[in-house]
């Protein structure tokens, strides 16, 4: 075992000495080392019950004969850090976790461990440390929070807060009804309810094999949440001692099988970066062109919140993840039959899978055979650009406008909030890529505000930036090369026409190259807006959206 190094032998005896002070017995010097990474913190919603998950974990350990650490790592609510300067740590988190993660484990020389996790960042940056170290591993999301209700109307954080404020500014709900959809939108512990990116990324961790079936979607607050954690913790003693390792696991035919699932059930954007990433930590041949060329051929199949009134909760019912990898198993669109870390394959966990095509639709009957994400092209993102097609309205899939440029998205929500945005406007917000943020932060306020004020099909949104999994819209995120390299966003002015042509993946600003050349000539190199510290760190070693946003 590699946790012999810190316990074998007579000149580890301060070692043993030290690891007797923490309470592990003279037997369990000789039982693997468990360590269980947990994200719990009072701050994040999605987080908060992860302290009776943890026992959890633990008693599955030590029932499987393997003895439990349990460490700390960061945690962000994108949701709380959202529309402030605090949004910009949100992405830096992910690499910062990893790195956590990895300098825990080498540093004591566990010998496997459970990845406790749960919201947008934190998952992802698990995943990359569990590649990076390639010793047993297994992650436990901790599950979406239940459905929130007012007035016998569902809600969802996004709905429920984030349009509400649009709606409050736009006249068609009032104070005392704006209150009651803000406390009632939240109702529990647990991942905001839709498929935006901690249950988008819970469940692509789910369909690569590195969770026990349904993790995803079993609630927060469930027992079946609290049995799942528990059978996790016996199992990953099981894996140490077989020593399957996530590069037994996760590989190329699983981050496609990955990519697959995404595109089929409308997942968020932010999926894009992190498998990218994933590929990345795993030394994974995993590119844009692979989004790129399965984009052109999975259909939509599963269609949530907020693109749609059904929830995780809904999705659960109808069979989960499960549910899904069968319906595009039986319709042979390209899943490989990969092994999980719960011992089965793919095709074992699918085969008796329940399927309500209420909700998850048969493959050839579709909610449309266009994937649930694209990546689109043209002279303002040669290198790519990316949009929630399953949240765009299908009479928008052709949208020319007039731009509104914007060098900041505080900027942006001020225009919006004093009515200066109207329809067949074409917001541009930049400088706020992986760089010039720096760490891209994500615009979901100005989008929900677009779409409470009603402005949802008749106005556009672009930026080198990132959308929430909750946004919805016409609205175009991740422009490479960003603003701060000299992109051509960074060239767009007030008044030129920028057409979007979802169906044919093209973005393009309307005009001569000759005029672009001489812009191009005036423009000023940028400066990076952090001087010390983390951020500045990462804005000088950070690379492009379209290579993951890794450092």
């Amino acid at each position: 075992m590699r946790s012999d190094s810190i316990k074998k032998g007579i000149a580890r005896t301060p070692h043993r000495g030290l690891l007797m002070a923490t309470g592990v017995s003279k037997k369990n010097m000789d039982v693997p080392f468990i360590g269980i990474a947990s994200s719990f913190t009072d701050l994040v919603p999605g987080h908060i019950g992860m302290r009776d998950l943890e026992r959890q974990i633990e008693k599955g350990i030590h029932s499987g004969g393997g003895q439990a650490f349990i460490f700390g790592v960061p945690a962000v609510c994108d949701g709380i850090s959202m529309g402030h300067s605090g949004m910009r740590y949100s992405l830096p988190s992910r690499d910062l976790i990893a790195d956590c993660v990895e300098t825990m484990a080498e540093a004591h020389q566990l010998d496997g461990l459970v990845l406790l996790s749960n919201c947008d960042k934190i998952t992802p940056g698990m995943l990359i440390a569990a590649l990076r170290l390639n010793i047993p591993t297994i992650i436990v999301t901790a599950g979406p929070m239940l459905d929130g209700e007012s007035r016998c109307e569902k809600l969802t954080m996004i709905k429920g807060s984030f349009e509400a404020v649009g709606k409050f500014r736009s006249g068609v709900i009032d104070e005392k009804r704006l209150l009651e959809l803000e406390e009632e939108s939240c109702p529990s512990a647990g991942s905001c309810q839709g498929m935006y990116t901690a249950n988008t990324m819970a469940c692509l961790a789910e369909v690569m094999g590195m969770s026990l079936p349904y993790c995803a979607t079993s609630a927060a607050v469930s027992s079946k949440k609290r049995r799942i954690a528990f059978d996790s913790g016996v199992k990953i003693v099981d894996l140490v001692r077989n020593n399957i390792c996530p590069s037994d696991i996760v590989g190329k035919d699983s981050l496609r099988n990955a990519i697959i699932a995404d595109l089929a059930m409308g997942g968020s954007t932010n999926s894009f970066l992190h498998i990218l990433a994933l590929a990345n930590a795993g030394g994974i041949d995993v590119t844009l062109k692979d989004f790129e060329e399965l984009s052109y051929k999975i259909h939509q199949v599963v269609k949530l919140d907020p693109a749609a009134v059904p929830t995780m909760s809904d999705f659960h019912k109808a069979g989960g993840v499960p549910a899904l990898l069968k319906v595009l198993s039986d319709a042979n669109v390209g899943l490989e039959d990969k092994n999980t870390v719960c011992g089965l394959n793919l095709s074992q966990i699918t085969k008796d899978a329940y399927v309500n095509t209420d909700l998850i639709h048969p493959y050839n009957e579709p909610f449309t055979t266009k994937p649930g994400l694209g990546i689109l092209y043209g002279n303002l993102a040669s290198e790519g650009c990316v949009t929630k097609i399953s949240g765009i309205d299908p009479a928008c899939y052709e949208f020319e406008g007039v731009a509104k440029c914007f060098d900041s998205e505080e900027a942006a929500m001020k225009a919006l909030e004093d009515d200066e945005i109207k329809a067949g406007d074409i917001i541009v917000i930049r400088y706020e890529g992986p760089k010039g943020g720096p760490g891209m932060r994500e615009m979901l306020a100005p989008t929900s505000l677009l779409v409470g004020k009603g402005l949802g099909t008749s106005c556009a949104l672009i930026t080198d930036g990132r959308f929430s999994g909750g946004t919805r819209g016409v609205c175009i995120g991740h422009v490479c090369p960003e603003a701060a390299n000299g992109g051509v966003i960074a060239l767009v002015k007030d008044g030129d026409k920028i057409k979007i042509d979802i169906n044919n993946r093209q973005i393009n600003l309307l005009v001569s190259d000759e005029e672009l050349q001489l812009r191009k000539s005036e423009w000023k190199p940028f400066e990076l807006k952090c001087k010390s510290g983390y951020l500045a760190k990462y804005a000088k070693n950070v690379q492009d959206a379209s290579h993951g946003a890794i450092v």
